[in-house]
């Protein structure tokens, strides 16, 4: 029996999210008494892969079908599933991202498994009980789950664990065959339309973002956000209300309609933060709200604030992160 780990990538390059699930995943392989196996899904390089050795995985299994560099939701079910049948696996770890959610719970049908998403620590197996701990209400609260089933999937929250780095350790990297047919293929989107955020980098992967508001007034200045995003190395991000009205595209929503980001620098500017916001950023390690109503919301929910105008704090900031830079 093993412990397999999903690791998703992109462009060739393992997500952040899934080297914290790797992490995770070896460290219950450890308590369990057993190995961690990974299988990688999207488009990746061998050599990437085989740097998941520091992150205390023993192998990798990749499939090279060129028709898994995008999500499938059948395909990467099946192949999942078809390695965790050759592994024997007992524990199915994931990242609780948007592929995560679609294929959790297929899974769990399919392998009938019992499924805990959001998880934020690691299990505890006191009195032969395997107990996990997930966020609820929108990170309000936490629950303690047990998983009784002979296999456990485990989708763990970005943020939650550290990714561990022990230089130097590398990990095979096997070819694997998922005997994937044309059926499998048959949800596959016909267009595939990437929408990187700005400088490339991805919001629900990104360590730091800058999102902005209505305080904003408009997108002609949205350039304050955009240069303090580039200064930081940071993604940027919206309200709702500014999709809505075309400021800005609606993959940079942020809040509980939108996309829920967990990143360890959040700074939001002009966002006065109503309860729907809050609950699409609420995981984030450190909130910074600059907003001139000292009375905004968002400042009972933040580490820092800053009652002062976006437009003659943004560029102060902006100025000071390149100085330090």
């Amino acid at each position: 029996m093993s412990v397999l780990v999903v690791v998703e990538c992109d462009n060739g390059e393992v997500k952040k999210s899934s080297l914290e699930v790797a992490s995770y995943g070896s460290q219950v392989a450890q308590m369990l008494g057993t190995t961690a196996t990974a299988v990688a899904v999207g488009e990746a390089t061998e050599a990437n892969l085989a740097h998941l050795g520091e992150q205390g995985i023993s192998k990798v299994l990749y499939d090279a079908e060129p028709r898994l560099k995008d999500f499938v939701n059948g395909a990467y079910t099946k192949l999942i599933a078809a390695a965790a049948e050759k592994e024997q696996a007992q524990v199915i770890v994931l990242a609780n991202s948007n592929i995560g959610a679609s294929v959790g719970s297929r899974l769990s049908v399919r392998l009938k498994a019992s499924l805990a998403t959001n998880v934020v620590e690691l299990p505890k197996t006191d009195g032969g009980k395997f107990t996990v701990k997930r966020g609820a209400y929108s990170g309000k609260a936490f629950a303690d789950v047990v998983l009784s089933g002979d296999r456990k999937i485990i989708a763990v929250k970005k943020n939650s664990i550290e990714a561990l780095h022990n230089a130097g350790q590398t990990a095979p990297v096997e070819s694997f065959s998922a005997q994937l047919s044309d059926a499998d293929f048959a949800d596959a989107p016909k267009q595939v339309v990437m929408q990187d955020q700005a400088g490339g980098i991805l919001l629900p992967e990104a360590d730091k973002v800058v999102s902005g508001g209505r305080g904003m007034k408009g997108p002609e200045n949205w350039n304050l956000i955009e240069d303090l995003a580039k200064a930081l190395g940071a993604a940027t991000a919206c309200s709702k209300p500014v999709s809505d009205v075309d400021w800005r595209p609606h993959h940079e929503h942020v809040g509980q309609t939108g996309i829920t980001v967990s990143p360890n620098l959040y700074i939001a500017c002009g966002i006065s933060g109503a309860i729907q916001h809050l609950a699409g950023v609420n995981s984030s390690k450190v909130i910074v709200v600059i907003n001139k109503d000292p009375e905004a919301p968002f400042f009972k929910a933040a580490d820092y604030g800053i009652v002062g105008d976006v437009f003659d704090v943004l560029p102060k900031l902006t100025q000071a992160v390149k100085e330090l830079g």
